[in-house]
């Protein structure tokens, strides 16, 4: 009986280019293989990548939100906000105050006392006055005014005078308010303080250094207390 030898060796082994069962190449790599774990860390890196693409947009966006707004209720408060709070709202009409004609000596001091009166006193805003601006101020509400070149201070000489930063008033209680009137200037001032601001003297001493600067001391017509 003849035997057949196959050579085992060439029929097990396709040729180059020739598919492997399956229909795959060998040319192309088996399931599982490079390109598999390729696509499996690309997708990994993608799933990580999507939570840190949206912590850096919230991160951004918090940063350009404005402090104290409706998407930040935790937000600090403005201090502003905050320090005006109870503060009554400051009218944008004209306080009525007089402006009495004046000489010209006087018209000339009291124009350089209004330009170095300070624009706000402590957190009261300068309001327009309906008369005598080169003369006359006024501040908050209710206001606080200044009036330059009014008629002296009548007043007994055992009344109190008081030395404020180097300017001496007399200071005369009213119903509803304290009027200081300087007692050592050439051209009288008057300051009229409402009875709803507490320790009034306080508000007067801001217009120290514009009076001093202005004008010009009477030490002569000073009452005695007013003396050094």
């Amino acid at each position: 009986m003849t035997t057949e030898q196959v050579d085992v060796s060439a029929a097990g082994s396709p040729a180059a280019g020739d598919p492997a069962p399956g229909g795959r190449s060998p040319d192309r790599p088996a399931p599982g293989g490079p390109d598999r774990t390729t696509r499996q860390a690309a997708i990994w890196a993608t799933v990580v990548a999507l939570p840190l693409t949206v912590i850096v947009a919230l991160a951004a966006f918090s940063r350009l939100a404005p402090a104290g707004s409706d998407d930040d209720p935790g937000a600090a408060a403005d201090p502003s906000a905050s320090a005006s709070a109870g503060v009554a709202p400051v009218p944008t009409t004209p306080v009525q105050i007089a402006a009495p004609a004046l000489d010209e000596r006087a018209e000339i001091v009291c124009r350089a006392l209004v330009s170095q009166l300070p624009g706000t006193l402590r957190d009261l805003p300068q309001r327009r006055v309906t008369d005598g601006a080169e003369q006359n101020a006024a501040y908050g509400e209710p206001p606080i005014t200044v009036a330059c070149g009014v008629p002296a201070a009548q007043f007994p000489p055992t009344d109190l005078v008081y030395a404020l930063d180097g300017v001496c008033w007399h200071a005369a209680e009213q119903a509803d308010a304290t009027v200081w009137t300087t007692v050592d200037r050439e051209i009288p001032v008057r300051v009229s303080v409402p009875g709803s601001y507490d320790e009034p003297g306080q508000w007067v001493t801001a217009f120290a250094d514009p009076l001093i600067e202005t004008v010009p001391s009477d030490a002569d017509a000073a009452p005695r207390g007013c003396r050094a």
